[in-house]
């Protein structure tokens, strides 16, 4: 790949220059974070035998911790070197859709909107917010996030499904536990390297005002946009931009996206990846349970990873399930192994 790069006729077509370096940019990073573990690894060592000759339990102990330390990185490592799918590299786009319910679910629609927003800036990615459809009342009825980082998709995809609270209703003045869902959808954003051919014909284009965050609410003018595809349902809207040109465009690469993200499940499901199925959002689809009243806990029904304490997996910390979920899809770890991960 260095030679390939040094070659001046490599910049003849451009994206292919770029598809070389990425990739070239990504096997260094693994390369130098390899090497990184190795060389503190073998100072990490070279202190303990020092300290047990010395018999210095304090030195003994830090090199211990550093050890531990290094054990944690390496797993960190391993997980990441199985985001290898064709997509697992791309930035994400992630849906939230409110279930039946009213209030109830559209609130709860709000708070796995805040869960994965915060998980993605614990992450270093970068969020924007391409739709929001405030609730009546409370909550949001939908959302779309574009979420810009490396991995970013392959992270993501084990979200997708329908996801079920149970809880004391803030809105029930009777204080009756209420059960909501709402469905997750998550989908690769695509380059243009990608050919995806859309007849017109398969799609309906509507426009309308833009509303929700990002200022849009004072708009006068029909800027947002959202794009049926009649063949298979499939429904995206923008609203982030106020042209309706660069909405439209927004549009498009989705609906792109939602596409190839199709022929990839058909694939993917060859081998058992996860995708996420888009179904009824509702009792017997969820795949994941967060249960805060009369007791706490989090539980993934595919992996049956746990977490008691709710707060913390709705404040962004999925690192858990996502690295259950991937490791599941690869065939890559007993359960034990995954239980040591969280």
């Amino acid at each position: 790949m260095n030679a390939k790069a040094e070659d001046p006729s490599l910049w003849n077509s451009p994206q292919d220059a770029q598809r070389l370096m990425r990739e070239r940019q990504k096997l260094e990073t693994s390369l130098s974070a390899v090497r990184g573990l190795e060389n503190a690894l073998g100072d990490a060592l070279g202190l303990l035998e020092m300290a047990e000759s010395e018999d210095d339990a304090a030195m003994i102990a830090e090199a211990e911790r550093s050890i531990a330390d290094l054990h944690k990185r390496a797993d960190e490592e391993r997980l990441q070197s199985m985001l290898s799918g064709e997509a697992d590299a791309n930035d994400s786009y992630l849906e939230i859709h409110a279930g039946a319910g009213g209030t109830e679910s559209q609130d709860w629609a709000e708070m796995l909107l805040r869960m994965y927003t915060r998980w993605a800036e614990k992450h270093g990615y970068k969020v924007e917010f391409l739709e929001e459809s405030e609730g009546e009342g409370a909550g949001i009825k939908s959302a779309t996030l574009h979420i810009r980082g490396e991995n970013a998709y392959g992270w993501l995809k084990s979200e997708a499904g329908v996801h079920r609270l149970v809880r004391i209703s803030p809105f029930d003045s009777n204080a009756r536990r209420h059960t909501s869902f709402s469905s997750v959808t998550v989908y690769p954003v695509i380059d243009q390297s990608i050919a995806i051919d859309i007849p017109e014909k398969d799609v309906r284009i509507d426009v309308y005002r833009a509303s929700g965050a990002g200022g849009q609410h004072v708009n006068k003018t029909e800027s947002a946009v959202r794009i049926t595809h009649i063949p298979t349902g499939i429904v995206v809207a923008c609203q982030t931009e106020r042209s309706q040109h660069q909405n439209r465009a927004n549009c498009w690469d989705m609906l792109r996206a939602r596409l190839y993200e199709i022929e990839l499940k058909k694939k993917q499901d060859e081998t058992g990846a996860f995708i996420g199925e888009k179904s009824e959002i509702g009792w017997g689809h969820q795949i994941r349970s967060y249960v805060l009243q009369p007791y706490q806990l989090v539980k993934d029904l595919r992996t049956g990873v746990e977490s008691r304490v709710p707060q913390d997996v709705l404040d962004g910390d999925l690192d858990p399930f996502m690295a259950a979920a991937l490791a599941q899809a690869i065939g890559g770890k007993p359960k034990e192994e995954i239980k040591d991960l969280e």
